[in-house]
């Protein structure tokens, strides 16, 4: 039984950078135990065994929150106080001098008097890595939380009868060819590339994804203008004949111009779904855009744009011949209210 009060004090020791690894995946598990998620399924979200998972729960059991830190151990005493343990992650986490970023071991190893090596144990054991960073974005779109319940409303439960379709277009996808062949796979060799290259172009892609099926409809253009958007929405109406449209896109200007309104006027069957500013990942075709890059664009040469389209084309085909639907799981109050908390 886990009571409000010992809920916030998990979620606390749970999310603050000064707690230490082994007790912040403690409190985690004993969080996902208070939400009725299986010892197997505890396990595999914190890296656990599923004995690991049984001890922490009698630990909870027995003693409460106190009775999921570390444990007095024997052994030689340690040599580094808690109180300059605690010194240490605290400078840790303020900023360096001027000049400086980020701390390294050595710079904090020069201001607490110990070796460096004392200062990466203590950075491990306390998970702290501050030469990582890592990007966040915060939508500011006042209408946020109703487009969110719009479009995820339509990935979970899609009209009847209706498609649905995630939207946007890949811009300036270049063409580069490598100065020397790709050095190919060995036997303890990777796949090898010269780093130079030469540019030959770019191109732009507009790609819709059918969320029920997973196939992707997809052009490339020279440019991506308001007229461009408006052909492909029209290939796209047509391969769609007489059957409603669900368009999931984002706020860009080439997708609300004159034209574009006249259009959609016109044909009342679509309609578009603008997710929030600054909130690309609501958009499901993305996930398509990354497996492209990945699989089909980034390794190749391509000594001119066109071979570049038909090499896009071809993967495209490829997708199609055995697509792979993206499924879409969280609920909108589940991701508004993580926006919010991170927004704190």
């Amino acid at each position: 039984m886990v009571t409000n009060e010992a809920r916030d004090e998990l979620e606390r020791l749970h999310r603050a950078p000064s707690t230490p690894a082994g007790l912040s995946r403690r409190a985690r598990a004993v969080l996902l135990m208070a939400q009725g998620m299986s010892g197997v399924d505890i396990a595999e979200r914190v890296g656990y065994t599923v004995v690991q998972v049984s001890r922490v729960r009698r630990r909870y059991a027995e003693h409460g929150v106190a009775g999921l830190w570390e444990r007095p151990r024997s052994g030689r005493p340690p040599t580094i106080t808690a109180r300059k343990r605690a010194q240490i992650v605290a400078l840790t986490l303020k900023p360096p001098r001027p000049g400086l970023t980020h701390w390294s071991t050595r710079d904090v190893a020069r201001h607490a008097g110990v070796s460096h090596q004392t200062v990466h144990r203590i950075w491990r054991a306390h998970a702290l890595k501050p030469h990582q960073i890592s990007t966040f974005k915060f939508t500011t779109d006042p209408d946020a939380e109703a487009k969110i319940h719009d479009v995820v409303g339509l990935y979970l439960h899609p009209p009847t009868n209706a498609v649905v379709l995630s939207f946007d277009e890949k811009t300036q996808i270049q063409a580069l060819s490598r100065t020397q062949p790709l050095l190919p796979l060995r036997p303890g060799l990777p796949a090898r590339q010269t780093h130079d290259y030469r540019r030959n172009g770019l191109t732009s892609l507009y790609a819709a994804l059918e969320i029920a099926s997973g196939r992707v409809m997809g052009n490339c253009a020279a440019q991506h203008t308001g007229a461009d958007f408006l052909r492909f929405m029209k290939s796209v109406a047509r391969r769609y004949r007489g059957r409603p449209l669900h368009v999931v896109l984002d706020n860009s200007s080439t997708h609300s111009t004159p034209a574009v309104q006249a259009w959609l006027a016109a044909h009342p069957r679509i309609q578009f779904h603008f997710t929030p500013k600054g909130a690309s990942w609501l958009n499901m075709v993305e996930a398509w855009f990354g497996i492209l890059t990945r699989k089909s664009v980034r390794r190749a040469s391509f000594d001119t744009v066109r071979a570049l389209v038909r090499h896009i084309e071809a993967y495209i085909a490829e997708w199609n011949s055995h697509p792979t639907p993206f499924v879409w799981t969280k609920d909108p109050a589940t991701i508004i209210q993580k926006a919010v908390r991170r927004g704190r």
